[in-house]
């Protein structure tokens, strides 16, 4: 059964959606934070850059690979707000000044180096577009935003969280996430997939070794933490120690979609196979008393 999200930041629309119980019946939840679509009018309008330049912020349809897990009746948060309006996987307070008109002065931001890159909380560059927007948005705007996206879509993802642990004795985020082609390096094969437990700090290194070994096992390379080792999602929600693990999950895409990278391709049965693979070893390998042994 799915349950919208109640709150409404473009008309029509909602911010994220909400697949089935509030109260897992397993103690896995999966967050989709970066497919969102719903590119709203006053967005593309506040836009010095086309539509198709906003979309290489997306993880390109990498939604479609929890269509299965969906069917079966996991909980699964799935952003429809798309992450050119405000990065889920970012600090609310992770905010470049110069995107805001007329910020306070007793406004407390932190800065990151993602953000020096141009990807903060409000994406403002990337490469191939020094600036996606015709000029900084109102404080009230950027207000608006955190209200009706981000603090929704984190308050649900922690009650779901917390609701797990109360009704398994522990629960693990899995933050799915998709990433273009990695070069080789040193002599190794560039990775299929990435596991992020920010250095160990987000999640219970027996479930990571659990997940690299069933990705391992359908014949996919697999690293852990380079170079992508997880960011705000993971950090804010993984507290092993309490009995909260949580990963971050990044596929190459070349895996799941077409030759332009745009829309679903040949692999997207097999990648979903796997994902369902992962997430179902995942829900059995901690036992009851399992959080006893997160500080492993």
């Amino acid at each position: 059964m799915d349950h919208p999200a109640p709150h409404s930041p473009i008309p029509g629309e909602t911010a994220f959606d909400l697949h089935g119980p509030i109260i897992p019946d397993r103690p896995i939840i999966l967050s989709v934070p970066h497919a969102g679509r719903a590119y709203g009018a006053d967005l593309l309008a506040s836009a010095r850059v086309p539509v198709s330049i906003l979309r290489r912020l997306e993880d390109r349809r990498v939604d479609i690979l929890v269509e299965p897990l969906i069917a079966r009746g996991f909980s699964i948060i799935v952003a429809r707000t798309p992450r050119a309006m405000i990065d889920l996987n970012r600090h609310e307070r992770e905010i470049d000044p110069g995107m805001i008109a007329d910020l306070p002065r007793d406004a407390t931001l932190q800065s990151s180096a993602k953000l020096r890159g141009g990807l903060g909380l409000f994406p403002r560059r990337m490469p191939g577009a020094h600036e996606l927007w015709r000029g900084p948005m109102s404080w009230a705007e950027a207000r608006r935003r955190i209200d009706t996206v981000h603090r929704p879509y984190h308050a649900a993802l922690g009650h779901m969280m917390a609701a797990a642990r109360e009704a398994h004795g522990h629960a693990i985020l899995i933050d799915l996430h998709s990433m273009p082609p990695l070069g080789a390096a040193a002599g190794q094969a560039a990775p299929d997939m990435v596991l992020g437990d920010r250095f160990g700090r987000s999640a219970s290194t027996r479930l990571m070794m659990l997940a690299a070994d069933v990705a391992a096992s359908h014949g996919l390379t697999v690293a852990q933490n380079h170079p992508y080792a997880g960011d705000h999602m993971v950090d804010r929600h993984g507290r092993p120690e309490q009995g909260l693990h949580a990963i971050q999950l990044e596929i190459d895409r070349t895996l799941y979609l077409d030759g332009a990278l745009d829309q679903p391709g040949p692999g997207v049965a097999r990648m979903q196979a796997i994902i369902a693979g992962m997430v179902e070893a995942l829900a059995v390998e901690l036992p009851r008393a399992g959080y006893a042994l997160a500080a492993e």
